[in-house]
C-alpha cells in the first residue's frame, strides 16, 4: 500500500471510529429508554428494524452508483447526515419520533457502509485482504465496544440526552476528516476503471456471492437478537446497572474487534472459507449459551465466546468479498451486497427476538438464533465450496 492509499485508509479508519462510537454509545440506552416509554418487545424492535428497513433498500444503490460515481461524495454525505440526525434524538419524546429518527438515521448509513467497506477494497493490496479488511473492521468494531460502556457511564452520571449530543458530535468529527483528507473522487480507482462493473441481474445469480450473503446475514440476525433485548434482558432479569449492562453489551464486539488483524494475518495465509466456518460454528455454540445464564457472569462468558466466533469469522469473509469484489469490479455492488445482508439481518434478528418476548420468552430467541446460524453454516458451506479464497490475478 502506497503512501496515498494509506492517508485514505487512515482517513476512513479514524471517520468510521468517531461515527461508530457515538453510535455505540446510544446501543444499550435505546431498549431500556424505549421500555420506560411504554414500548413493548414488539415496538422495540420496530426502533432497531427501522433503522436497517431504510438501510435495507438504499445500501445496494449506494453501492452500485459509487462504482461509477465515485466514493468520496457519498461518504461525506452520510457522515455529515448522521451528524444531523443524531441530534434529533434530543428532541424525542415518544416512541413513534423515535422510529422515524432510526428510519433516518438508515438512510445516511446506507450512503456510508458499503462505500466505505468498497473503498477500503479498492485500495487493498492482492493477498493483503484478509489484514486490510481486519484492520478497517477493528475501527468499527472497537469503536461500536466502546461506545456502550461510554453511553452507560454517561445515562448513569449525567443524562441520556448528553449521550446523543455526544453521537452527533462524533458523527460530525468524522465528517470533517473524510471532507478535508479524503482526495477527490476523479482520483478514486473506481472512477477510472476501463471496465464496466457487472450487472446487478448477473450479480444475483453468483451462488458464491450467495453464500457470502447468507453467511452474513444470519450472523448479523445473531447479533441483532443480542444488540436489540440483552439490554432488556439483563435490566427486567438481573437487574443490573446501566453501566453493567454497557460491559455486556459491547463485549463480543470488544472481542471480536481485538482479534480482527491477528485473524486477518491468518486469513491471507490458510484457507479461508475453512476459517469462516470454524468461526461460525463458535458463534452457534456462544449464542446457544445465553440461554443457561443466571446472571452477570454467565452473560459475560457467553458474550466472550461470541466475539471469539466473530473474530475469527469476520476477516476471512470479508476477504473473500474483497477478492470476488475485485474478480467481478463491481466492489461497491458486492459491499452493498453484504450490507444489505447486515441490514436485513438486524432487522430479522430484532423483530425474532421481540415476538419472543411477547409471546413465548425472551430467552427462546437464543436457541432458535443457534440454530439458524447453524443452517447459515450449512449453507455456506454448500455455496462456496468452488470459491478460490485468493486473488488470481492483479486488479
Amino acid at each position: 500500500m502506497n503512501i496515498r492509499d494509506k492517508k485514505i485508509f487512515g482517513t476512513l479508519f479514524f471517520s468510521i471510529f468517531s461515527a461508530a462510537t457515538g453510535i455505540g454509545i446510544v446501543v444499550p440506552l435505546l431498549p431500556v429508554y424505549a421500555h420506560d416509554l411504554g414500548a413493548s418487545g414488539l415496538y422495540i424492535s420496530f426502533i432497531f428494524g427501522a433503522f436497517s428497513f431504510s438501510r435495507m433498500f438504499l445500501v445496494p444503490y449506494f453501492g452500485k452508483i459509487s462504482d461509477k460515481k465515485g466514493r468520496k461524495p457519498y461518504i461525506v454525505a452520510g457522515l455529515f447526515g448522521y451528524s444531523v440526525i443524531s441530534l434529533a434524538f434530543i428532541f424525542s419524546n415518544s416512541v413513534e419520533s423515535l422510529i422515524g429518527i432510526r428510519f433516518l438515521q438508515g438512510i445516511a448509513s446506507a450512503m456510508i457502509m458499503p462505500v466505505t467497506q468498497a473503498y477500503i477494497g479498492d485500495i487493498t493490496p492482492p493477498g493483503k485482504e484478509g489484514l486490510c479488511m481486519g484492520m478497517f473492521n477493528m475501527s468499527m468494531f472497537l469503536s461500536l465496544s466502546i461506545g456502550p460502556l461510554i453511553g452507560g457511564a454517561m445515562s448513569d452520571h449525567f443524562s441520556l440526552d448528553t449521550s446523543f449530543a455526544v453521537m452527533g458530535g462524533l458523527s460530525f468529527i468524522g465528517f470533517l476528516l473524510s471532507l478535508f483528507l479524503l482526495p477527490p473522487k476523479t482520483s478514486e480507482r473506481a472512477v477510472n476503471r476501463d471496465t464496466e462493473p457487472i450487472e446487478w441481474k448477473t450479480l444475483l445469480k453468483d451462488k458464491e456471492i450467495a453464500g457470502l450473503f447468507i453467511f452474513r446475514f444470519v450472523y448479523i440476525t445473531c447479533v441483532g437478537i443480542i444488540w436489540c433485548f440483552l439490554p432488556v434482558f439483563a435490566d427486567t432479569e438481573f437487574g443490573l446497572s446501566s453501566f453493567s449492562i454497557g460491559i455486556l453489551v459491547m463485549l463480543a464486539v470488544f472481542i471480536s474487534g481485538l482479534l480482527q488483524v491477528p485473524m486477518g494475518f491468518v486469513a491471507d495465509r490458510v484457507n479461508k472459507k475453512l476459517m469462516v466456518v470454524a468461526g461460525g460454528l463458535v458463534v452457534v455454540c456462544a449464542i446457544y449459551a445465553y440461554t443457561l445464564t443466571t446472571g452477570f457472569w454467565g452473560v459475560f462468558w457467553a458474550g466472550i465466546l461470541y466475539g471469539i466466533g466473530g473474530g475469527i469469522s469476520t476477516p476471512p469473509l470479508m476477504a473473500l468479498a474483497v477478492i470476488k469484489g475485485n474478480r467481478t469490479h463491481s466492489m461497491g455492488s458486492v459491499m452493498g451486497l453484504l450490507t444489505l445482508a447486515h441490514s436485513v439481518g438486524m432487522l430479522t434478528g430484532s423483530v425474532l427476538a421481540g415476538l419472543s418476548m411477547d409471546f413465548f420468552g425472551l430467552r427462546h430467541a437464543f436457541p432458535l438464533g443457534s440454530v439458524i446460524m447453524f443452517a447459515g453454516v450449512v449453507f455456506f458451506v454448500f455455496c462456496t465450496h468452488r470459491l478460490k479464497d485468493y486473488q488470481d490475478h492483479p486488479f
